[in-house]
């Protein structure tokens, strides 16, 4: 037992898990003396044993087992860490330790498993305990129903889920196990303590004898509610707060704490559903039919039976609901009757919700049956109704109820009043509002005045118990007009009454803003009379001016209703009920005399009729002064306006004392108790002053002045129908334009337009202009607030006049209405009533929808119409559904009841034939409309079913349902779609189309609400589910609707959620959710209580938007005409701000003393880097959307308040569309000078923006498209690249703009994407102007067809995506588009490629129908007649837009002044008009690719070489003489600074005549060749670069084609080009700058000019292109040599795509590409590998090996390997850590086969030199290597291998010939290349030559290795130089060369003349770098060029290089042309 103490020395936690129990032991002991001594639930200590825990209680031997336990309890308790444990651990109490023999093991275990509860974790616990009642072993099931049991009793029902429980519960009274079942019995009495009689339902079915016993134990249990007696951690304050009141002794507090626990429980919730619907009797509705009643009355018992069930699952129960509701309204037999009823009421019970979509069908028909007498079918039906209410809210069936409070049966009325009283007691006074109260409380008041007395008596208690559910003060308007004696029973009543509040307490009605009907006149027209309490309305007995008030014709009088009356009265100065609204009766005229005499001077009322004017005049002054000194509560208001009345009263013929007394009107309304029946007597008179010229503005100020006293509505009313009645024209109109201004004062609230209408209709008939006008004047002003829904009323006018009412709709448009300044704070001082006064919009708001005149069409629904739908031929289907359509069109408006209709319609949703399905959903969308937010009700019965259309398989159709759906939406708000189970159900259905739809629908709605129903919870599990639908859409749309979901969930209901989900989906799905809770978007706030007020409540949706918030639309609107100028807002006007009193944040919209000196944009560092990333990290949403919603207007906000200055926020994101144009003013004003800031935002910028383009205003618009041209000017000139995610969140709001109707804002989308191409490569703007194409616009998808034109015609084919196949196709489906400038633009966008593509298009564009490929051909043919309309003249700006440039805009700004905007689109527009183009002279408009194709066919005549002339070649470069004019001195005075001057030079360098860009290159050739001046380029060689190869492109196209231009001109031109691009790259440092995309196209530019055959035919033409082989070698030599090898690697790729690039251009690339090999060894450390090997990955994807294979030339492949094999060479297996760009690089090629190359190089043994490897030299054979000689020789071709070493080591080659003449060098030479062996035999004979002293010839320039340009072309050959550095003569052999260049460029055959294969250098073709012996002709050309321009010559052409040359003089190389001509013969003659 040596090692039995070696576990001392252990680790407590190996000790733990020791395998000896001594140790296991000691180590318990330890960890839990350890854990008792950690203060710190944090500690890491805590994290070492979390993996131990478990072990802890599992351990295998009882006594260490018990040891673990108590260090696992004191773990569970301390640790922070536990919970994490809690499965694993728990399952380990539950299996190890429940069935332990030890009591105390037992006991531990339960502690632990309640210690888990307490830390939050009782979920994961009781499933655990759940899981171990199925162990086989009694003893675990007997602990795991303890352990619950006591959890029950500590923690309460609120912790510990019950219903799991109970469902078990049968199962254990069921076992045979005592133990079992007597635990079973205990935990039942402990449940029963908690839930009481809810636990009965689902105990019923068990033992009976064991039920009894169970019922003796319960009743023991004692009555008061039990409380937990242990708490959540989460909880423990209460727990403390709970023992100090017990400490109190005060229990009932404690008591009413948690009594709302008692109830938490449903029995229903515990019990499983039925399904009944398969059970019915097969015969069920026949039988139900039958005659005989016995047969009715079985099959009525068989539903009777199976409705008994507590629970029923839902289905469709709408049929036999219809035959249940058929025997109840039908039946004779009154006992059947009653058991109808008795089926009814089980429905309902047993689905209780589910049953609220038949309980408006039933409710009418069993309201009606009260008429029967017998009790027992009266409690029936009772019983029913009953049921059916708790189903459904009072909100849904009030129209029915109330249409049947009307019916003449007293039963009737009593049971129905008697039904209302019921359903009251379930409301609160929350679920009960006003607008649901006032309608109830006008028929009941009807009731209480009824005969029969029992009538009587059921109204009161109906009144008594409203009275108790909200209290008097919601109820006592309504009862102003009740007498005493009845208002006490009513409050008698009140007290009786006991509420129902608690259980179903929430399912009466949350909906507030229940609107009646106008067709239910009577109710709310007595409701109206009374609530106004106008005592003149129901008594017009006494009134003197009856006649005027009918005019307007009663139901007007009955309706100031109007509630906004209503509701103000409410909240006038509380001062008792009667000052609410002043309320007195009419006086005689002696009363008024002697109330008047009390408080006026007696001379005063003396006076007043004298008829001397100007005693009246002073009567009136004393009466002013009177009234001014009086006090409010002593002016009898009445007395004082009827002595004004009193004669000459309003006959007044004298205006001053007119004036006066109208003045005096004013002043009684203002100061007195002003009531309506004073200003009955006074109306009158001031309609008829309201016109004259000089008393009209008093007459309109004491009208306002009554409007304020008496609440505009119903001053306006008698006012307009006052003027209406009575002939005077001035009068009108003058009263309409009062009234608009009215309305603009006190707000919309409260008013009836309809009684407007027919007066306004009246005016617009007017023969007098004036009143036309003012009465379009008033729409004007209503439209502000009721909205687009005015012009209904209007639609049958004339069309002119319709016109106009258009026109002044069309002004209001987009402004918001103003706050109201009057009317509100003398009736809101008190802000008492501020709980009903947020209702109020809702009831009060002038809905205009509510005042429509509805139609009642259930008449026009006969059945056979019904059966018609559902005819067997679908023909006659649609006759149906047609008929419909006509009956709701004809009807426009209609009522909610249209009888059999909906079950028709839902028959016709699945209908076979999908033409009617969506006929019906047309007819569906009508109905929405027709029936306005009355569909309601239709919602469960016929909305549902339309979402189950969501998963039809046809396209169209889902759209259809979708609208339809989007439609019904919009009526009824969200709410009633939510409740129930209904949605959940559909969400359950597998059909991956109704999931995707219904999700997509649900995540667009979700946010915008601000509360759901808890339904929503129903739909989280099958949200889940399809989180993991098989079908990705599905998946991505759960997942965009998540976060939605957990905005109104939480995340803790969702994460519970996922409970029932299989581990491995839960992880995943509790994944998602973590992702979506740092996405949740915040719930929309409420609009503050404000804003209804000054809107009226029925403002345009666009003001009720959540995201604008309230303070805003009144703070901006108390300013109504902003002024630009005055940035600060000086406050509100006083009255503003009194008028808005307290409702109104004090938050202005621009704070008075807001400082806005600051920048507006905040420079934050890494800001937008951050922002991407959060996007790209799913923390924030992505810019996606349809229209935004407001969460992404939130996130914005949050996102710019960092960095935008406060002030400016406000502006942009205020409700105030004048406020955007401000602040977008403030932006364009700071562009300049922010430009830091401006790229710092510019994300948020451009999403802003994107917000503006969902701007109904079109001068916000178009003020955001001029900044964005000004925006992206400046970020072409700041050379930015718009990132990603810029593009992708703007552009696509940009192209949808392209589709506006407005032709002026099309044009400029069309300029900013036109610019966007300077800072984004066109090639990624191409998908998304593509996508724009998808749109259901037609002037969208013309508009970016044409945008494709032009991309294409601007950078050819390259920048088609993905492929020029795929997009081309896309365009082509457009070709037969319904629309004609769809069809025109796409054939317009073919034919361009057609111009620059040639026949290949045919190929791309793939089959098209016969049709259209006809219409192609024919718009190709005629292109084709006119030879000029294809290369349209395109303006300089055009290829300005090249792929990857950054190119500064400047040249185009301050270039040719045009703008280059209306240039383009004159461009554009000629596009389309191919005639217009022929007088513009051609441009360059050819893509490089057709430069190609060009030379395919150009072919030269073949010159006869061989006798050529060869002076002219050897003539010195005549590079033309430019006049040169030095800068001209006024230049600097234009351009202030340096960068501007150099931006105008270089624009004209671009331009199209040949002067100016000569003269321009003169310009900047003098900058490049001062090397003070020099840097000054510096910043602006890509823009030169851009500008230099776009001329090259605009000769070529253009230029060489047109006859009349001198060729010389030409060839100046190219000169003066190649001669600058020379200065350029000899200066290192401005070469560099070159980037990669414009190497690219210079590099194209200048290859293409060395093929273009046609500059060969010229005089001077191979001098130039001599130029350009020098140039490029340049270019190769001092570009960025990333750039330029990556650019080279583009280019090859792109010319070996493009089909129609002819092979000699790939092939000078390449040898381009070797120039560049050779060149690696010295600038390998200078290269970005990673990007080199990125670009190579890339052509490798492109032309993968077998692609290249089938190349006709070996080339291609041969350059890659060469450049792998350097590569590899130089940087050995380093290489490998250089893929890092390339994304999932184990599938790339190029890994692979670098790797097969290490390994080679590897496994190499034979060590070569650096040197030979690297030229990839001829491989000596190894074999051979033993000899000496071949050693010997191996060390020769080595020599000559090398670069430097080249001329020694063919002339140790030339002396070992001599020397062994037998030698055989033909092994070292069969395995090089052609070249190569040329190259050594021709070094071989120059040496044979020059030994033998043939003569020597003088050159006069040495060449440079780098200079020269020879080429790798094989991995095995070597190349060396074929001059010599130091002056050297060079041999014939390099005339000969000359020649054959000569002959091969011609066409000639070489071979023909000679055996030995061609010597093909690069020289060969007219390609890339040049032949060594140009350099001289270009140096003397230079120099001439030089001395020409007196310039004092700095720097020779080699300056950059390790040896110069001398300066060259233009004689010194024609000095010996004789005798060279004569050595040349020879040489010919000696070959042949």
């Amino acid at each position: 037992m040596g090692d039995d103490s070696e576990w001392l020395k252990l680790p407590v936690d190996q000790k733990c898990e020791h395998k000896l129990w001594k140790a296991r032991l000691s180590g318990y002991e330890e960890a839990l003396k350890i854990f008792q001594k950690i203060k710190d639930e944090k500690s890491p200590e805590w994290s070492k044993f979390l993996g131990l825990i478990k072990k802890f209680v599992t351990d295998s031997n009882a006594v260490v087992q018990l040891k673990g336990l108590e260090a696992a309890l004191v773990y569970v308790e301390n640790a922070h860490v536990a919970g994490k444990t809690t499965g694993e651990v728990v399952s380990g109490v539950v299996s190890k330790v429940f069935n332990q023999p030890k009591a105390k093991a037992k006991e531990l275990g339960i502690e632990i498993c309640l210690m888990y509860i307490e830390i939050e974790k009782g979920e994961a616990v009781q499933e655990e305990l759940l899981k171990g009642l199925d162990n086989k072993n009694p003893k675990i099931i007997v602990a795991c129903v303890e352990t619950l049991r006591k959890a029950l009793s500590e923690f309460g029902s609120k912790i510990i889920l019950l219903k799991p429980i109970i469902k078990v519960l049968p199962k254990l009274f069921e076992s045979r196990e005592k133990a079992v079942r007597d635990e079973a019995k205990l935990i039942a009495v402990e449940i029963y303590r908690w839930i009481r009689d809810a636990l009965r339902p689902p105990l019923q079915n068990i033992n009976s004898v064991q039920l009894k016993e169970l019922e003796e134990e319960w009743v023991k249990l004692p009555t008061s509610a039990p409380r937990p007696t242990r708490f959540l951690r989460s909880q423990q304050e209460l727990e403390a707060k709970l023992e100090q009141q017990q400490s109190a002794g005060g229990d009932a507090e404690g008591g009413g704490d948690d009594g709302d626990e008692v109830p938490q429980i449903d029995a229903y919730e515990l019990l499983e559903a039925v399904e009944i619907l398969s059970k019915l009797p097969k015969d069920f509705y026949d039988k139900i039919e039958a005659k005989k009643w016995q047969e009715r009355k079985e099959a009525l018992e068989a539903v009777e039976v199976l409705v008994k069930n507590p629970k029923l699952e839902a289905g469709d129960y709408a049929d036999l609901v219809k035959a249940l509701k058929k025997v109840v309204g039908k039946d004779t037999n009154v006992m059947l009757v009653a058991l109808a009823a008795k089926c009814l009421t089980g429905l309902a019970v047993g689905l209780r919700k589910k049953f609220g979509q038949y309980a408006g069908h039933v409710v009418p028909t069993i309201l009606e049956k009260f008429k029967e007498k017998k009790p027992q079918v009266v409690q029936a039906l009772q019983e029913a109704i009953d049921a059916i209410f708790l189903t459904t809210t009072l909100q849904n069936i009030s129209e029915d109820v109330l249409a049947v409070m009307d019916n003449k049966n007293p039963t009737i009325k009593q049971q129905t009043s008697l039904f209302i009283a019921r359903s009251f007691r379930h409301c609160t006074a929350s679920t009960l509002p006003k607008s649901l109260l006032k309608p109830f409380c006008a028929a009941l008041l009807k009731h209480i005045n009824d005969s029969a007395p029992e009538v009587r008596d059921a109204a009161f208690e109906a009144l008594g118990t409203a009275l108790k559910v909200v209290g008097e003060k919601a109820v006592n308007p309504f009862l102003a007009d009740v007498d005493k004696l009845k208002l006490d029973k009513i409050k008698e009543c009140s007290e009786k009454v006991e509420l129902i509040h608690g259980k179903k307490a929430g399912l009466a009605a949350d909906k507030k803003e229940f609107k009646p009907l106008p067709g239910r006149t009577a109710a709310s027209g007595a409701a109206g009379d009374k609530d106004t309490k106008d005592i003149s309305a129901p008594k017009p007995g006494p009134l003197k001016k009856a006649p005027a008030a009918k005019a307007g014709g009663p139901p007007k009088k009955g309706k100031p209703a109007a509630p906004g009356g209503a509701g103000n009265t409410g909240t006038k100065n509380k001062k008792g009920l009667e000052t609410k609204e002043i309320v007195e009766p009419e006086l005689s005229i002696e009363v008024c005399e002697e109330k008047a005499s009390a408080v006026l001077p007696p001379t005063c009322i003396q006076l007043l009729d004298s008829s001397n004017w100007k005693e009246r005049l002073a009567c009136m002054e004393e009466f002013q002064k009177a009234v001014e000194l009086m006090d409010r509560t002593e002016m009898p208001c009445q007395a004082l306006v009827r002595m004004l009345a009193k004669k000459p009263g309003w006959k007044e013929t004298n205006f001053q004392v007119m004036q006066m007394k109208l003045h005096i009107v004013a002043l009684i309304a203002q100061k007195g108790n002003f009531s309506k029946t004073s200003a009955q007597i006074v109306l009158d008179g001031l309609v008829d002053k309201i016109g004259d010229v000089k008393c009209g503005n008093n007459a309109k100020e004491a009208m306002t002045a009554i409007a304020e006293a008496c609440m505009l509505p119903w001053t306006a009313e008698q006012v307009v129908s006052m003027a209406f009645s009575q002939k005077n024209p001035k009068n009108q109109s003058e009263t309409l334009n009062w009234l608009s201004n009215a309305i603009k004062e006190f707000g919309f609230s409260g008013l009836n337009v309809k009684a407007f209408i027919s007066n306004v209709k009246t005016a617009l008939a007017a023969t007098n202009p004036a009143v036309r006008t003012a009465a379009i004047t008033l729409l004007g002003v209503m439209y502000l607030y009721v909205g687009p829904s005015l012009r209904m009323f209007f639609e049958d006018e004339k069309p002119a006049l319709l016109s106009q009412i258009d026109a002044e709709f069309e002004k209001m448009q987009g402004q918001s209405p103003p706050a109201p300044t009057r009317g509100i704070s003398k009736h809101s001082t008190s802000g008492t009533d501020e709980g009903e006064d947020g209702d109020e919009p809702d009831d009060g708001s002038s809905d205009v929808v509510d005042l429509l005149p509805r139609t009642e069409i259930s008449d026009k629904i006969t059945s056979e119409l019904v059966s018609k739908i559902g005819d067997k031929n679908w023909k006659i289907r649609k006759e149906g559904l047609d008929e419909v359509a006509g009956i709701i069109n004809e009807a426009k408006f209609i009522q909610p009841n249209i009888g059999e209709l909906p079950t028709a319609l839902k028959g016709r949703l699945n209908d076979s034939n999908k033409i009617l399905v969506q006929q019906t959903l047309n007819i569906l969308q009508q109905l929405a409309v027709a029936m306005g937010p009355n569909i309601k009700q239709h919602v469960k019965n016929l909305g549902i079913p339309i979402i189950t259309v969501l998963g039809d398989s046809k396209n169209n159709v889902r759209a259809a349902a979708l609208a339809t759906v989007n439609a019904w939406a919009e009526q009824t708000g969200m709410k009633e779609w939510l409740e129930g189970e209904d949605l959940s159900e559909e969400l359950k259905k597998e059909n991956p189309f109704l999931r995707q739809e219904l999700l997509g629908w649900l995540a667009e709605k979700l946010p915008t609400l601000r509360s759901t129903p808890t339904d929503l919870i129903l739909c989280v599990p099958h949200l889940y589910s399809c989180l993991e639908d098989r079908n990705g859409d599905v998946r991505k749309k759960a997942q965009d609707a998540l976060p939605f979901f957990m905005m109104h969930l939480g995340y803790e209901k969702m994460a519970k959620a996922t409970g029932k989900l299989k581990p491995t989906s839960k992880d995943q799905v509790l994944a998602m959710l973590e992702k979506a809770k740092a996405n949740m978007p915040a719930k929309p706030a409420p609009p503050a209580k404000a804003t209804s007020k000054p809107m009226g409540g029925s403002a345009p949706a666009k003001f009720q938007l959540a995201s604008a918030p309230a303070e805003d639309s009144i703070s901006s609107s108390a300013e109504p005409k902003p002024d630009p100028k005055k940035a600060k807002a000086p406050g509100l006007s006083s009255k503003a701000k009194s008028a808005q009193g307290k409702k109104v944040p004090s938050k202005t919209s621009l704070k008075e003393d807001e400082d806005k000196s600051g920048p507006i944009f905040i420079v934050v560092p890494n800001g937008k880097e951050q922002r991407m990333k959060d996007e790209k990290g799913l923390k924030v949403l992505k810019w996606n959307f349809t229209t935004p919603r407001d969460e992404y207007i939130e996130q914005l906000k949050t996102q710019m308040s960092s960095c935008v200055a406060k002030w400016l926020q406000d502006e942009m994101f205020h409700s105030d569309f004048q406020h955007h144009n401000k602040a977008l003013a403030v932006m364009v004003d700071h562009l300049e000078s922010e430009k830091e800031g401006v790229i710092g935002c510019l994300d948020l910028i451009l999403k802003w923006l994107t917000l503006r383009f969902f701007d109904t205003n079109t001068s916000v618009l178009m003020k955001a498209l001029e900044y964005l041209k000004l925006l992206f000017t400046l970020l072409s000139e700041e050379e930015y690249h718009l990132t990603e995610s810029e593009a992708s969140s703007f552009i696509p709001y940009l192209v949808v703009k392209v589709g506006e109707p407005k032709d002026v804002i099309r044009k400029d989308v069309r300029a900013i994407l036109n610019r966007m191409c300077l800072v984004y490569p066109a090639s990624k703007m191409f998908p998304f102007i593509m996508e724009g194409t998808k749109s259901k616009n037609s002037k969208q998808r013309a508009e970016c067809l044409e945008e494709l034109g032009c991309l294409v015609e601007s950078y050819g084919m390259n920048v088609c995506q993905p492929t020029p196949g795929k997009a081309l196709k896309e365009i082509a489906v457009h070709i037969g588009d319904r629309d004609n400038a769809v069809r025109n633009a796409a054939l317009n966008t073919i034919v361009t490629v057609y111009n620059v593509h040639g026949d290949q298009v045919f190929k791309l564009i793939g089959n098209l129908s016969e049709k259209d490929m006809s219409m192609l051909e024919e718009r190709i043919k005629r292109s084709a007649k006119r030879p000029s309309a294809a290369p349209i003249k395109q303006v300089e700006e055009k290829p300005q837009r090249a792929q990857n440039i950054s190119s500064n805009a400047n040249m185009l700004r301050k270039g040719p002044a045009e703008d280059m905007s209306s240039k383009l689109n004159q461009a554009r527009s000629m596009s389309g008009h191919p005639e217009a183009a022929q007088m513009v002279r051609r441009e360059f408009q050819l893509d490089l690719d057709e430069i190609e194709n060009d030379n395919g066919t150009v072919r030269c005549e073949m010159p006869e070489l061989v006798q050529h002339k060869l002076d002219d070649i050897f003539e010195p470069v005549l590079i033309p003489e430019p006049k040169i004019r030095a800068v001209s001195p006024h230049f600097d005075d234009m351009h202030s600074n340096t960068a501007s001057t150099i931006n105008f030079i270089i624009s004209q360098v671009a331009s199209g005549d040949i002067n100016t860009s000569i003269q321009a290159l003169t310009q900047i050739d003098e900058v490049l060749r001062q090397e003070d001046k020099a840097e000054a380029m510096s910043g602006h060689i890509d823009q030169f670069l851009i500008a230099t190869f776009m001329q090259l492109r605009l000769i070529y196209n253009t230029h060489m084609a047109d006859e009349k231009l001198e060729k010389d001109e030409i060839i100046k031109l190219y000169s003066c080009i190649i001669g600058n691009m020379i200065s350029l790259f000899q200066i290192e440092s401005l070469a560099r700058e070159a980037s990669t995309g414009v190497l690219k196209d210079l590099m194209h530019g200048l290859i293409t000019l060395m093929l273009d055959s046609r500059i060969e035919d010229l005089e001077e033409g191979q001098q130039v292109i001599r130029s350009v082989n020098l140039l490029v070698v340049k270019v190769l030599e001092k570009s960025d040599q990333t750039n330029i090898l990556s650019a080279l690697l583009v280019l090859l790729q792109d010319s070996l795509l493009a089909t129609a690039s002819s092979p000699k251009f790939s092939e000078l690339v390449m040898k381009c590409l070797w120039r560049m090999v050779r060149l690696l060894p010295d600038t390998i450390n200078s290269i970005n590998l990673d990007r080199i090997l990125l670009d190579i990955h890339i052509f490798m994807k492109v032309f993968p090996k077998e692609k290249l294979k089938q190349c006709k030339s070996e080339f291609p492949i041969r350059t890659l390997k060469t450049l792998l094999h350097t590569l590899c060479k130089l940087k050995g297996p380093k290489i490998l850590d250089h893929l890092t760009m390339i994304d999932n690089k184990n599938e790339s090629e190029l890994e692979a086969h670098l790797c097969r190359m290490m390994k080679h190089s590897m496994d190499q043994t034979g060590s070569k030199s650096d040197k030979e490897t690297e030229k990839g030299a001829s491989r000596i054979d190894e074999k051979s290597s033993k000899a000496k000689v071949n050693d010997f020789l191996a060390e020769i071709f080595k020599k000559i291998g090398s670069k430097e070493n080249t001329k020694e080591g063919l002339a140790e080659l030339y002396e070992y010939k001599k020397k062994y003449s037998d030698a055989d060098i033909e092994p070292f030479l069969k395995n090089s290349s052609q070249f190569f062996q040329s190259y050594v035999e021709r070094g071989l004979r120059v040496i044979e030559m020059e030994r033998e002293g043939k003569g020597r010839i003088s050159t006069s320039t040495g060449i440079s290795p780098q200079m020269e340009v020879t080429c790798v072309p094989t991995p095995t050959s070597t190349v060396s130089s074929i001059g010599n550095t130091n002056g050297e003569e060079v041999g014939p052999s390099v005339y000969l060369e000359r020649l054959k260049i000569l002959r091969q460029r011609c066409g000639l055959d070489n071979t023909k003349q000679d055996d030995r294969p061609p010597l093909t250098s690069l020289l060969s073709k007219p390609a890339v770098p040049t032949v060594a012996s140009s350099t001289d002709m270009l140096h003397s050309k230079l120099s001439q060029l030089r001395e020409s321009r007196e310039q004092h010559q700095h720097s020779d052409l080699d300056s950059n290089q390790t040896h110069s040359s001398g300066t060259v003089t233009s004689s010194s190389s024609t000095a010996n042309i004789d005798d060279l001509k004569k050595r040349l013969e020879r040489i010919k003659s000696s070959r042949k």
